[in-house]
């Protein structure tokens, strides 16, 4: 029996509507609440229905990333630096390292990302879902994602990002449209159901002329500041 309301408590006393998380107040009162809840849920996928394990998934992906936050909190962002550099490889184990068993298996972030939820669901607004504790990423959600409704949450959820001229403008005098590097790390998936990445868009965000594969495209420089709330 799936039992997201933990997962949504704590989600809506320590996020805000704008995605930014009290990881400091998270930490000294409700880390072991996470863990808890963490440690409640199935092992295995073998029985539930695909809007189940698709909520499941997605609410464990984003809550094993806050997990690994409170447990190095105070930091300024996931990609560390060292002697001034960013430190890619510790960038790498925060996505790498295994920390969660389903079906037999000890999973990482990178797992539960590109071996589950990318082959099996052929979803490309999971990209808008998927929260990685970083500005640049989509806003988290302060609520659970839910079996009956995930359809529902991650339209809203494209639409959101979209919408949101930090991750997606369109200059008509200029005719560029500039967008989130996600949409080009995980172009692939957005080519599967739209024949070019501003097509895509354009099934959100109105423009005239209309986005088409000929409007030029610029990425923004991505943002891997901590998603935390300003203290």
């Amino acid at each position: 029996m799936l039992n997201f309301t933990p997962w949504h408590t704590l989600l809506q006393t320590y996020v805000d509507d704008q995605g930014q998380v009290d990881y400091g107040r998270w930490q000294g009162e409700a880390a072991p609440a996470l863990d808890d809840w963490l440690d409640s849920l199935p092992n295995t996928l073998g029985d539930l229905a695909s809007e189940e394990a698709l909520a499941l998934l997605i609410n464990l992906y984003n809550a094993l990333t806050i997990q690994q936050v409170l447990r190095r909190y105070p930091i300024d962002s996931i990609l560390p630096r060292l002697w001034g550099q960013p430190n890619w490889l510790g960038f790498w184990r925060f996505f790498s390292r295994p920390l969660y068993d389903l079906d037999g298996k000890r999973l990482s972030l990178n797992d539960l990302e590109h071996g589950l939820l990318r082959p099996q669901f052929k979803e490309p607004r999971i990209h808008f879902a998927l929260v990685c504790a970083s500005t640049g990423c989509p806003s988290l959600r302060n609520e659970a994602y839910l079996p009956d409704i995930v359809e529902a949450q991650l339209e809203t959820d494209a639409h959101r990002f979209m919408h949101n001229p930090a991750k997606v403008r369109y200059d008509p005098q200029a005719g560029v449209l500039y967008c989130s590097k996600i949409l080009k790390w995980y172009g692939d998936d957005f080519l599967q159901v739209a024949p070019s990445i501003p097509n895509y868009i354009g099934t959100y965000l109105a423009a005239d002329p209309p986005l088409s594969a000929l409007t030029k495209v610029e990425y923004l420089p991505y943002d891997w500041s901590l998603n935390q709330r300003p203290t």
